[in-house]
């Protein structure tokens, strides 16, 4: 089929994910074709790099064929098998028991889940029932970070404190509450990182103590902060945070959508500050994006609770695809992958990077550079002193982003003059000097932008 045809189709049928569905309609969409290593190719023949891994997610990096093989395998011996019933299937078992193992503490218990988004909606339920379990249902009220994310299910999007979430969508719920980010660039109480900390704390204590500790059921954090901008919390400071739920009786969830299988180094990042969260949402890089899965893994506490709770009654919490046989055997393929180098090589091409967003440090428009592993951001101001963002009209998530596929990239360009970066972590040196190179081609052609000019004069 023509590509042309392609996006006449698309224009009238598809609906695109957090997108202007008028303003779509009037661009059109981009057809990608096939995908190598950390290279993706459209219906043109266009080479780009994915500084992105599609969205934070294809870790393992396009064309893995032990992962389609896997895939074929499965589906040919077979394609389903529902977990209703007490049944199951072979690889599905295998993948929760290997969760299991490699997962920090006594997080033993896995439910698969399609996605992240659904990841966080079944953490919502199964919290609900451990406190109705523990006869404390009055524990019925979450705290989440502003800048967070945490899906865009019914509920989850509650938890996710992003303008766009919300608007329309009548949430967040009365009981969803918010306490400020760490952003440490952007912080009330400035850069240094025990003020952050402590400020941290206080505002989460200060929470608790509002709503009331025999209230409150659970906190919400992603060990760094991916669609918010991604914010990168000091050391220590899940610790502390952690800390404090277990003084008060709150149970912690660490959101490892992003973060989880090798993006910022370690299996899981909770695991660099020593965190045992008592639930833990995954998805992602658990299968790099191949096929659909996510995975709750819950603690022997929380799971223990649950079972007792409900005796021999069933827990009313299923979907038709969790386990999917061949989402499971992709998950294996990955796990294998990731412990038999890619894990390594991720760090290593995580020093490169890092390295070279930090050179960009010196170009006018970059205020700020942060990130850990493969996961990066460069904030851009037209005042590095004030820390004035982009203006509005420079349409930065647009502009920047038509500039850096032009020039053979996909980053993520946030509104606000973020651009994100989470590459597939089989990157070569070449492909992390490239994202590099072409990042700066595209810096320096947003600092021509007319807008971001007259800003800068201003």
């Amino acid at each position: 089929m023509l590509s042309n045809s392609l996006i006449e189709l698309d224009r009238a049928h598809l609906i695109h994910p957090v997108s202007s569905y008028r303003g779509h309609e009037a661009t059109g969409v981009r057809v990608l074709k096939s995908g190598k290593g950390a290279t993706l190719t459209d219906v043109s023949g266009r080479q780009l790099l994915d500084g992105f891994a599609g969205l934070w997610c294809v870790n393992a990096g396009y064309g893995q064929d032990s992962i389609v093989e896997a895939a074929l395998r499965q589906l040919r011996e077979l394609p389903y098998a529902t977990g209703y019933f007490g049944l199951g299937s072979d690889p599905a078992i295998r993948l929760a028991a290997r969760l299991a193992e490699l997962a920090p503490g006594d997080l033993n218990h896995v439910y698969f889940t399609l996605g992240g988004s659904d990841a966080v909606d079944s953490t919502i339920r199964f919290i609900r029932y451990y406190y109705h379990a523990k006869s404390r249902p009055q524990k019925d009220q979450f705290i989440s970070l502003e800048h967070g994310y945490h899906g865009s299910s019914t509920a989850g999007s509650g938890l996710t404190a992003l303008p766009a979430f919300h608007a329309g969508f009548g949430v967040p719920y009365n009981w969803q509450h918010k306490i400020p980010s760490h952003y440490a660039y952007r912080n009330p109480v400035g850069p240094h990182p025990q003020a952050i900390i402590a400020a941290s704390v206080a505002a989460l204590r200060a929470k608790i103590a509002e709503l009331g500790a025999e209230r409150v059921a659970a906190f919400y954090v992603e060990p760094i902060q991916g669609s918010g901008g991604v914010l990168v919390p000091p050391p220590s400071w899940l610790k502390a945070m952690h800390a404090v739920c277990r003084e008060h009786d709150v149970l912690f969830v660490a959101d490892e959508v992003i973060t989880g299988f090798g993006r910022v180094g370690p299996l899981f990042a909770c695991e660099e500050d020593d965190v045992v969260p008592d639930l833990m949402t995954t998805a992602k890089g658990l299968t790099s994006g191949y096929v659909p899965m996510g995975a709750v893994l819950v603690s022997d506490r929380v799971y223990n609770t649950i079972a007792d709770g409900a005796g021999k009654a069933a827990v009313g919490h299923g979907y038709t695809y969790s386990a999917h046989p061949v989402s499971a055997a992709v998950g294996l393929a990955c796990l294998d992958l990731y412990e038999n180098g890619l894990l390594e090589n991720g760090r290593k091409a995580g020093h490169r990077l890092m390295e070279g967003l930090r050179g960009l440090a010196d170009h006018p428009l970059v205020g700020d550079v942060r990130g850990r592993g493969m996961l990066g951001a460069i904030e851009l101001v037209t005042d590095k002193h004030r820390k004035t963002p982009l203006p509005a009209e420079a349409d930065a998530a647009r502009r920047i982003f038509d500039r850096a596929w032009d020039n053979g990239l996909v980053i993520r360009a946030f509104a606000q003059g973020v651009l994100g970066y989470a590459p597939p972590l089989c990157c070569t040196d070449a492909d992390i000097d490239g994202i590099i190179e072409r990042t700066r081609v595209t810096l320096d052609q947003t600092l021509e932008d007319k807008d971001v000019r007259a800003a800068m004069k201003g």
